[in-house]
């Protein structure tokens, strides 16, 4: 009879690329994933990893487990899903991952008042970028995931994925109150065309929704620091180093050196979405998360 925790653990090996990487996405120790392949091995009678480098890959055989499995892997998902739905049970561990701005403004106060309403749910923080968040979630090693898209950058979501719409965010161009542009009640990106700009690092989603905010000027923002917290960003606004593009979701207060300007043509917004696999729709606690999450964006609407 093959393990299924230790099809687990070689799923983990197979999507992080290690075996010190799939501990720590599940939350193991490197030796105890290692005794899991092992046994699995002996299990099926087939080497299953071989090292490349310092890494390992999945073998032929290997790869055929994890493939087959998976959807074992899934099946058993939803029935443990349903099983909880017969019970109305709000119980169980949940693996929840998103970016940092959410897990500020929006998950840390869901979180607290989860743990109060159910305390027989376990949620598990992880703080990723997106795309990293939608591989954890549809590869199995998270339940729950919240991601943004904006605009027209691409964000890829596999078919087997459930999206749900939490939140539309604005993000504002912010400035020293100092600075010409604090004048201004609002601003294109005709206006910033001459601006230095404090950014997050190339290949980011922010720093990809950035660059095409310019794509009427024909010029590319002026990039004069980067930076990949946002709370940076305004540290070094505050300095006079700079402007920034900072959304208002779980951002820090500005003080009284700081002014917003609202942007325009176009309006940098930002969708925040929920992710979880169909085989856990029928799971009450995924249900009870989602609603939280989508309760906590109400109560923000609404201030």
């Amino acid at each position: 009879m093959i393990d299924l925790a230790a099809l687990v653990a070689l799923r983990a090996v197979d999507t992080h690329g290690s075996v010190v990487a799939a501990a720590d996405a599940l939350g193991f120790t490197p030796s105890a994933v290692s005794q899991q392949v092992k046994r699995l091995e002996r299990q099926v009678g087939l080497p299953l990893l071989e090292r490349i480098g310092r890494g390992v890959m999945l073998t032929h055989a290997g790869r055929h487990l994890v493939e087959e499995g998976s959807r074992l892997l899934a099946d058993m998902e939803s029935l443990e899903s349903g099983l909880h739905e017969q019970a109305t049970t709000v119980a169980g561990r949940l693996r929840l991952t998103a970016f940092s701005t959410a897990m500020r403004g929006l998950i840390a106060p869901v979180a607290g008042e989860l743990r109060t309403a159910h305390p027989d749910l376990v949620l598990t923080l992880s703080e990723r970028e997106p795309w990293d968040t939608v591989d954890l979630v549809a590869t199995g090693h998270s339940e729950i995931g919240v991601v943004h898209s904006w605009g027209d950058v691409p964000l890829s979501i596999p078919d087997h994925l459930v999206i749900t719409d939490l939140h539309r965010d604005v993000a504002d161009v912010i400035a020293h109150r100092d600075h010409p542009l604090a004048q201004l009640a609002k601003v294109t990106p005709h206006d910033l065309v001459a601006e230095d700009w404090i950014a997050t690092p190339e290949g980011t989603i922010c720093r990809q929704w950035l660059n095409r905010m310019y794509a009427g000027t024909g010029r590319l923002p002026k990039i004069a620091h980067v930076s990949m917290e946002f709370d940076s960003h305004l540290a070094l606004v505050r300095a006079g180093l700079g402007i920034a593009l900072i959304p208002r979701l779980g951002r820090a207060e500005l003080g009284e050196d700081l002014v917003a300007l609202r942007v325009v043509d176009p309006v940098p917004t930002r969708e925040i979405l929920a992710l979880h696999r169909r085989t856990m729709a029928a799971s009450p606690a995924v249900t009870a998360v989602l609603a939280a999450l989508a309760d906590q964006n109400s109560a923000e609407a609404s201030d």
